[in-house]
């Protein structure tokens, strides 16, 4: 065995990065442009609010459920190595498969493009642009991510700290626009009527928008004193993702009022224009380009360590399993993730692959904190230094939850989500050939 293959990770992580992992990770585009979508969905400002409160407290219970895990577990690859141990190496391989090798370079690429598109119209590039910022910008944050964890975990804390300013810029404005007439956000513009199942249908785009705070646990293993720092960390992350995204949606009612949030296409810069003009939509979109980048910084490293852990289970490329011996980074994960991610960015493709797999994503949530009851049953004799509150009915009620997206997804979209399920099984013959070409000692 090579060093660089002998090499392990550095727990080099502490509270602070680890919080910052997971508000970075959480917060990308999303709370930038969902919020309009909810409005259309509901009928006043109160019931707005309470679906992102909702929203966050079912999400809060998963982060929970996760800081259990990566208590037990303090180890790169996250997930996938709950279900390699709780369930075996098929659904941890059907996991990897779907998520590290379709979603996450998928999801690197949407965000990747997004941010081009933000920073070129900030800064007056035509659309012509747009890709070669999108590449250069992957490469970058691969090129960062090569030197370890501290020069990533150095880059996270920037970008993190400038899209938290640019969301307390937004509150500033929503209040400064309100004039003192706070309580007019909370009420309906026009009366109207929205059915029960529409009200669900809201809450869909917000914890869709709540989403990625697992990619801390995908880095568990460089994070230092994990069975103390990992829970902490969810937790103070999580709340403080929960406290920005309702402070930002009351900004956004009380400076466009319900209707005009429901009505709008990028209620950020709206929202910015109404007070500094044109140029509060160039500010807030160098705001949204530094919160895209970041995110695609969490993803690149957590997927990273994902692909590295699946290579050095023999479920991928051996090389891919390599941790450079001197920086301590899985390199050659690093440079795989970000290439394939370079080429969804230049054909396009990215934002059909995001379609087709977000079930498998919500699937793995879902497989993920069920493992909880497998560790609880036939672990019970093994101490955890964290215990989520209210077992077993705080995971039973984010699952059962996440089986309802699932369910409401298909319902809604059937195509999309019958391709997703077409994807994960496409894993199982994947699976054993892969099985098949690793006894042959072909890989």
């Amino acid at each position: 065995m090579s060093a660089d293959s002998s090499s392990s990770y550095l727990r080099r992580l502490g509270t602070w990065d680890a919080a910052m992992i997971v508000i970075g990770g959480v917060i990308g585009a999303g709370i930038f442009r969902t919020p309009s979508t909810i409005a259309e969905r509901t009928t006043s400002g109160t019931q707005l609010l309470a679906l992102w409160a909702i929203g966050g407290l079912l999400t809060l219970a998963g982060v929970l459920c996760y800081a259990e895990l990566g208590a037990r577990r303090p180890q790169a690859g996250g997930t996938y190595i709950y279900l390699r141990e709780a369930f075996g190496k098929l659904p941890a391989f059907l996991f990897g498969w779907t998520m590290a090798l379709i979603n996450y370079p998928g999801s690197v690429a949407a965000v990747a493009t997004t941010f081009a598109d933000y920073f070129c119209s900030a800064i007056g590039l035509p659309a012509i642009f747009v890709k070669p910022v999108a590449v250069g910008a992957i490469g970058f944050i691969v090129g960062v991510n090569l030197f370890g964890i501290r020069a990533g975990a150095w880059m996270q804390n920037i970008f993190t700290v400038l899209k938290l300013a640019a969301i307390a810029l937004l509150v500033v404005v929503g209040l400064v626009l309100a004039r003192g007439h706070l309580g007019l956000a909370l009420t309906p513009d026009t009366v109207r009527t929205v059915p029960p199942g529409a009200l669900f249908g809201a809450l869909l785009p917000v914890l869709f928008t709540y989403g990625g705070f697992h990619y801390l646990n995908d880095l568990a293993g460089e994070v230092r004193e994990p069975q103390r720092t990992l829970p902490r960390a969810l937790g103070l992350g999580m709340l403080g993702v929960m406290v920005c995204y309702v402070l930002v949606n009351f900004a956004y009612l009380a400076g466009l009022g319900h209707d005009g949030l429901s009505s709008s296409h990028a209620p950020a810069a709206d929202l910015m224009q109404r007070l500094f003009g044109a140029k509060g939509s160039t500010l807030i979109a160098l705001g949204i380009a530094c919160s895209t980048f970041g995110y695609c910084n969490i993803a690149i490293a957590g997927g990273a360590r994902v692909l590295q852990t699946m290579g050095a289970d023999g479920m991928f490329f051996s090389a891919v399993g390599r941790i450079e011996s001197r920086s301590r980074a899985p390199q050659v994960a690093l440079a795989t993730l970000g290439v394939w991610a370079i080429v969804l960015t230049l054909s396009g493709s990215f934002g059909q692959l995001l379609d087709y797999t977000t079930v498998g994503e919500w699937l793995a949530h879902a497989f993920g904190i069920a493992t909880l009851f497998w560790y609880r049953r036939y672990l019970a004799d093994q101490p955890s230094p964290y215990r989520v509150p209210f077992y077993p009915w705080l995971p039973l009620v984010f699952v059962c939850t996440v089986l309802g997206v699932i369910v409401a997804t298909a319902i809604h979209n059937p195509g999309d989500a019958g391709m997703s399920l077409l994807i994960i099984a496409l894993g199982v013959p994947a699976y054993y050939g892969w099985r098949w070409l690793e006894r042959q000692n072909m890989v």
